[in-house]
């Protein structure tokens, strides 16, 4: 067992600094109608800190999903059959309708941002952030951003459920449980000086745009063989080597077309390709109209 069992001591809430909001069922029921919110929108939300003896146990589960964020001491969490330990800088999810019961350390108590949340698109939200199912404690790197945009969505509802603020506190429900599902990308702007060599290598193609860069070059530059280069960045960034340095050049070239008065031969040598018509093509393939159509199109 990864708890204690002081049962006697054992409360849902009431710690010291705790703060905590539940939408009426009348809220929550126009939320559930409003076009813009009903996909993704929070029930519950709530900071705990030092929550000692904090303990909830549900034995049919709850129709919304829980996400409970770590920042401080430790708890446990029971999905199921499986019992895990929750520490400092980890997340854990409970699916709704999933019987569980989670609590707080006896000896070193945790501190945590809580929510519930539900929503047409919740579930997809829910597969992503347990990979699939596979993973329900996960650790995160920390971030003064994501606690900021808990306190901003928490700060609006203790103004009141106007269609606005339900508006506003909803769409950065996306956001902020992004910065969940996509750690190191929420992270990457605040963690500059750690950068593997696949940044290393993006930043080549950035700045070698106008070079008609080969697979073995890159991986060379990355200090990689050419075979594990290719799988490692396709891995990291969902393409293939070229034709993620192809999507750079195209973005380059949308920029010249929007934004100077240059031929189009003329941004085709910029990026490395001598022949015209053959950018012109390689264009459309990727953007769906012509250089000449998108000039146009955004002018």
């Amino acid at each position: 067992m990864l708890r204690k069992s002081a049962t006697l001591y054992r409360k849902k809430e009431g710690f010291k600094g705790q703060k905590a909001i539940v939408l009426p069922n009348k809220i929550v029921q126009n939320c559930e109608e409003l076009p813009l919110i009903k996909n993704l929108f929070i029930t519950d939300i709530g900071f705990y800190p030092k929550a000692q003896f904090h303990f909830r146990k549900r034995s049919i589960g709850i129709s919304q999903h829980i996400l409970i964020y770590c920042v401080d001491g430790k708890g446990w969490v029971k999905l199921r059959d499986e019992e895990r330990e929750v520490q400092s800088g980890q997340f854990l999810i409970v699916p709704a309708n999933t019987v569980h019961q989670y609590g707080s350390d006896e000896d070193n108590p945790w501190s945590i941002y809580w929510l519930h949340f539900k929503g047409l698109l919740a579930d997809d939200y829910v597969s992503i952030l347990t990979e699939r199912e596979t993973e329900f404690v996960t650790a995160v790197n920390f971030s003064e951003e994501r606690i900021r945009l808990f306190d901003s969505m928490y700060k609006t509802l203790e103004s009141g459920y106007s269609n606005d603020n339900l508006g506003f506190i909803n769409m950065c429900l996306w956001y902020f449980l992004s910065s969940f599902c996509y750690d190191d990308i929420f992270h990457a702007p605040y963690n500059k000086a750690e950068t593997d060599a696949i940044d290393l290598s993006v930043e080549y193609m950035q700045q070698n745009i106008g070079l008609p860069l080969t697979l073995k070059e890159l991986a060379a530059q990355a200090h990689i063989s050419p075979s594990h280069y290719g799988a490692v960045f396709k891995k990291k960034m969902g393409y293939p080597p070229l034709e993620y340095f192809n999507h750079i050049k195209i973005q380059k070239a949308c920029q010249y077309l929007h934004f100077t008065n240059l031929q189009i031969k003329e941004i085709a040598y910029r990026l490395g390709i001598n022949d015209p018509y053959y950018f012109s093509r390689f264009f459309s393939n990727i953007m769906g109209m012509s250089p000449l159509e998108y000039r146009n199109k955004k002018h």
